[in-house]
């Protein structure tokens, strides 16, 4: 009898240790089977991300400034250009010609377009040779004339067409008297050759370009309708 109860009171005690036994193994495995695949998954992402492609406007490295005889007697200091906020980052933008814009992931800028389009102004109006000096506001040159603005446009606008908008306003302003003298509104859309970031970015680039050549010559004609003083000797 006494026999009997010790091993009833075994398979008692025994029976519970199996069943943990056989509960706790597969569970560790699972977990182990788990946190395996999740570091799987984790390195195959990692060595699948896309490259980022940067892009910028043309702005040659070394221009040699026309040579003018008779340069408009004034130092043009180059200033800020204002924009959104979008204008501002390196994302590039697009939009298909309604309230609503998105940007590109993996395409961008190698500067802000506020930054990039500042410096074509200054080399586009450097290299022209028309003005005694051309600086950036930056610098510690005393200037006559501020020339800033503000970007409204730069982006790609699909619709019926794919086009690369720009639109911007210059404005002068004497340093001296602190009022603005002359504005240009510039806005157009310049067909892309093809449907990628690349020819979009192509025909931003031209249309910036030629926008501010467009600014360039009306501040041209306006020094010559209203000519400044010659400095005095």
């Amino acid at each position: 009898m006494k026999r009997e109860n010790h091993q009833l009171m075994t398979r008692r005690t025994e029976l519970p240790r199996a069943r943990r036994e056989r509960l706790v193994f597969p569970t560790t495995m699972k977990i182990t089977l788990w946190v395996l695949a999740l570091a799987l998954g984790l390195a195959a992402g990692c060595g699948t991300a896309r490259p980022s492609k940067y892009y910028q406007l043309t702005v040659p490295g070394n221009i040699v400034p026309a040579v003018d005889s008779n340069p408009i007697p004034v130092t043009l200091l180059i200033g800020r250009l204002m924009g959104p906020a979008l204008y501002r980052e390196d994302q590039i933008v697009y939009s298909s010609g309604g309230e609503s814009m998105g940007t590109y992931e993996y395409q961008r800028w190698s500067e802000p377009p506020t930054e990039m389009i500042a410096e074509v102004i200054l080399r586009q109006f450097r290299a022209s040779g028309h003005y005694r000096g051309v600086y950036t506001l930056r610098s510690a040159i005393h200037g006559d004339f501020l020339l800033h603005g503000h970007l409204y446009d730069f982006k790609e606008v699909s619709g019926s067409a794919l086009v690369g908008r720009v639109t911007m306003e210059l404005e002068l302003r004497n340093i001296k008297t602190g009022t603005t003298v002359w504005t240009h509104f510039y806005t157009h859309d310049e067909p892309s050759n093809g449907k990628e970031v690349g020819a979009v970015v192509a025909a931003l680039n031209k249309n910036v370009q030629q926008g501010i050549a467009e600014c360039r010559a009306s501040l041209d004609q306006y020094f010559a309708e209203h000519p400044p003083a010659q400095p005095a000797p």
